[in-house]
C-alpha cells in the first residue's frame, strides 16, 4: 500500500475579477479553434455577473472545511489545491508540493460523474504538469469517482429536499423535481459511463426525497448544431412545464457553482419560468454541505486500505483506477456555434 503524505484537491478554476475573464478564457481555449469574437461573447456573461466565478470562493471554503475534518479524524494530511485554468495553476501547486518534500499524494477531483472531461483530462493534467515541474515532481494517485457514494446522495437529497420544503405545503405535491447535467457530445457519452452514472444519481436521490416527480435533462449544450449532444435540453424542458406552478431546479451534474450554474441557471431558466408563472427555486450544490467534505475523508481512508469502499445502488463503486483508454479523448473541431456561458463545453473539443 503507497504512504500518502498530501491530499490535492484539483479543480476546472475561475477568474476572480474582471481582468482576469479574458485571460482565464484564453486557458480554457488554448489550442482550440474557436473564433475570438465567440470567445468575447462568452466573456459578457461573465461581465454580466460581475468578473467573478464563485467556484474559487467555494473551493476555499471545502478546502477549510476538509482540513477540519482530517484534522479532527485523521489522516493527517496537508491539503494543497490546484486547478486546470486558472490561479492557483497545477503546476505551481506541485511546485509548492515539492518545496514542502511531498513525495506522493491523493488527489480529489470536483467532477462527480465520470467523462473526458471530467475524469481522463484531469489525469492528463497531472502528467503535464508533473512533466513541467520536472523528474522529481510529486506522484499523484486520482481518488475514484463518487457518483453512488451514500454520502453524496444525502447531501444531494439534503439541497434538494431543503428546496422542496420552501414551496407551500398546499403546493408541494404537485411541484417536479429537474436535475440538471452539462451536456457532451452523444459520442464521448458512448465511450464513458456519465449517462448511466447520471441516471442511477438521479434515481438514488429521486428515492431519498420521496414521491416527487423527477426528470433529468441537460444543460450549457455546446457544439455545431450537426453535432448531437445529450438531450433533453433545459430550455426545451421549459417549455413543457406549464401545467406545475414550482420547479426544484437541482444541478447534480455540478459540485460548486460557477457560471454555468449561476446564469444558466439562476439568471436564464428563472426568467424563463417567471415569464410563463412558475416559481423556480434552485436547490444548492453539494461542495458546501457539511456531508461532502466526510465524503472525501473516506474515500482516503478507503485508498489508503484503513476502510471498505462504500455505494449505494445497483453498481457498486467505481474503480480504483482509471483502466487504459477510458473516458476517451474527443475529435477536436472548429466551432460554428456554442452556449455562450459554457467556456467548460467548448473546452471538451
Amino acid at each position: 500500500m503507497p504512504v500518502y503524505d498530501a491530499l490535492l484537491v484539483l479543480s476546472f478554476g475561475g477568474p476572480e475579477k474582471e481582468d482576469d475573464v479574458i485571460p482565464f478564457l484564453e486557458n480554457v481555449l488554448r489550442g482550440r479553434n474557436v473564433p475570438r469574437e465567440r470567445m468575447l461573447v462568452v466573456a459578457e456573461h461573465y461581465h454580466h455577473l460581475g468578473g467573478k466565478s464563485p467556484i474559487n470562493d467555494e473551493n476555499r471554503a471545502l478546502i477549510r472545511a476538509l482540513e477540519r475534518e482530517l484534522g479532527l479524524g485523521g489522516p493527517a494530511l496537508p491539503v494543497y489545491w490546484g486547478n486546470r485554468n486558472w490561479h492557483p495553476l497545477l503546476a505551481d501547486t506541485l511546485r509548492s508540493m515539492q518545496a514542502d518534500g511531498v513525495r506522493r499524494a491523493l488527489c480529489f477531483v470536483t467532477s462527480i460523474f465520470s467523462s473526458y472531461s471530467g475524469c481522463r483530462q484531469y489525469l492528463e493534467d497531472i502528467e503535464r504538469a508533473r512533466a513541467e515541474v520536472g523528474p522529481d515532481a510529486p506522484e499523484i494517485d486520482k481518488l475514484r469517482s463518487f457518483y453512488n457514494h451514500p454520502l453524496l446522495i444525502e447531501a444531494e437529497a439534503d439541497c434538494v429536499g431543503a428546496a422542496l420544503n420552501e414551496i407551500p405545503e398546499n403546493r408541494r405535491a404537485k411541484a417536479e423535481i429537474v436535475f440538471t447535467a452539462h451536456s457532451i457530445p452523444v459520442a464521448m457519452a458512448e465511450a464513458c459511463d456519465y449517462q448511466r452514472q447520471l441516471g442511477e444519481a438521479c434515481r438514488l436521490v429521486g428515492e431519498a426525497v420521496g414521491s416527487a416527480p423527477w426528470r433529468l435533462i441537460y444543460q450549457s449544450r455546446s457544439g455545431p448544431p450537426e453535432q448531437p449532444w445529450l438531450e433533453p435540453d433545459l430550455n426545451a424542458v421549459l417549455d413543457e412545464l406549464s401545467s406545475t406552478t414550482d420547479v426544484v431546479v437541482a444541478p447534480i451534474g455540478f459540485v460548486s457553482d460557477h457560471v454555468e450554474v449561476v446564469y444558466d441557471l439562476d439568471v436564464e431558466a428563472r426568467e424563463t419560468l417567471a415569464g410563463r408563472g412558475i416559481k423556480m427555486l434552485r436547490a444548492g450544490t453539494v461542495g458546501l454541505h457539511s456531508k461532502f467534505p466526510t465524503m472525501i475523508r473516506e474515500l482516503v481512508l478507503e485508498r489508503m486500505g484503513e476502510q471498505p469502499a462504500r455505494a449505494m445502488g445497483r453498481f457498486g463503486p467505481n474503480q480504483d483506477r482509471c483502466e487504459a483508454g477510458c473516458c476517451p479523448a474527443p475529435a477536436r473541431r472548429a466551432s460554428s456555434a456554442f452556449n455562450p456561458s459554457s467556456p467548460r463545453a467548448i473546452a471538451q473539443r
